[in-house]
């Protein structure tokens, strides 16, 4: 199976299935030298980890990771890091009812198709029980970039019809954590959180947004012509389970602005330039200006349902399936330290190829 590797330089191999033994990664060109905290990767585990809130799976994982490999007196030795983190609350029988049979917008037919076989347990490797390993290489590559003074924040926007939508300096990076639903706007995130609650009784699911929020990334970052920093980010976060859409700077609404309203000043302040908007959301010609990046993630409701749904089974024929086991109602509270993850396997990556290229 091809697909598991992501980077150039600093670059992860994950593996593991979500009812299999264990969910790993491998990270090779990290820097040697680099102060390890596991504390700093547990902490980040704990904000994926399932079963940790009453709007999102019941699955009980704790998620402990442990390192295999790569470190030596908690500093990296340049040598590939390993981490592994064992599953322990599978739930297989749960899965029995749809072995040979389609559900309706999972991978189950798409896999049947590329490879003839399929592992149905949980969705074998296309469970979102794989961006774990993202979230301890992610870890990792925060704390590398946290010795550039570059932060990472991530927070949901929107549940369903229901948008937080403030100016990105107004944001109190602080309340994110506040709540379950990871919204920084406690009444927003009352709402959201009820909306959630009503849509689990319903045996139902609902989408969302996650905006991320990048400060202190220093100018230069990107490659032209296909790896532009936006796009490299933009495939980052369209591999995560369930997105369908990426936006960055003013995105779509920037169609509805002419030239002169869109376009980003420069002006200097002290020895330093910056732009007096930032429609373009820190990136210009696919390379950071200095500036705060932002942009949009958008995910899909969570596709297992409790109502029955017409579907195939494997010889085509006519069937019904219900959903049944431990799901997320909603994806976006657990998406957060995800899309932040992704975002920093970007960044680090992009610094270290960007060391590269000077003399």
């Amino acid at each position: 199976m091809a697909g598991n590797q992501f980077g150039e330089i600093f670059r992860i191999s994950t593996f593991g299935e979500s009812h299999g033994t264990a969910i790993g990664v491998v990270i090779d060109g990290c820097p040697a030298g680099l102060r390890i905290l596991p504390e700093f990767i547990q902490k980040e585990m704990d904000r994926r980890r399932p079963g940790q809130s009453s709007i999102v799976t019941q699955r009980k994982e704790s998620d402990i990771i442990e390192i295999l490999s790569g470190v030596y007196e908690s500093q990296t030795t340049g040598a590939p890091l390993a981490m592994i983190l064992k599953n322990v609350d599978q739930h297989t029988s749960d899965y029995d009812h749809i072995k040979d049979k389609f559900r309706p917008s999972h991978a189950d037919f798409t896999y049947q198709q590329k490879w003839g076989w399929r592992d149905h347990r949980g969705g074998g490797r296309s469970s979102a029980r794989e961006t774990a390993a993202r979230v301890a290489a992610g870890a990792v590559a925060k704390m590398f970039l946290h010795q550039l003074d570059v932060h990472i924040h991530a927070f949901v926007s929107q549940v369903g019809d229901i948008i937080y939508h403030p100016e990105m300096e107004q944001i109190n990076i602080e309340d994110i954590e506040s709540n379950p639903v990871r919204c920084p706007d406690e009444a927003i995130a009352t709402k959201m959180i009820e909306l959630i609650k009503e849509v689990r009784k319903d045996g139902d699911t609902i989408g969302g947004v996650v905006t991320c929020l990048i400060k202190g990334c220093p100018p230069g970052l990107g490659e032209p012509a296909f790896d532009k920093l936006h796009a490299e980010l933009g495939h980052a976060m369209l591999s995560i389970n369930a997105c369908k859409g990426f936006e960055i700077g003013s995105g779509f609404q920037g169609v509805t602005m002419r030239g002169s309203q869109h376009n980003d000043i420069f002006y200097k302040e002290g020895e330093t330039i910056k732009t007096r908007s930032n429609h373009s959301g820190g990136i210009q010609g696919g390379i950071s200006n200095g500036m705060d990046i932002y942009f949009r993630v958008a995910f899909k409701p969570v596709a297992t349902i409790i109502p029955a749904q017409e579907s195939v089974n494997l010889e085509g024929e006519s069937v019904t399936v219900t959903g049944k086991g431990r799901h997320d109602p909603c994806v976006v509270p657990r998406a957060v330290p995800i899309v932040e993850a992704m975002a920093a396997l970007v960044l680090a990556d992009h610094v270290l190829r960007h060391r590269a290229s000077q003399i």
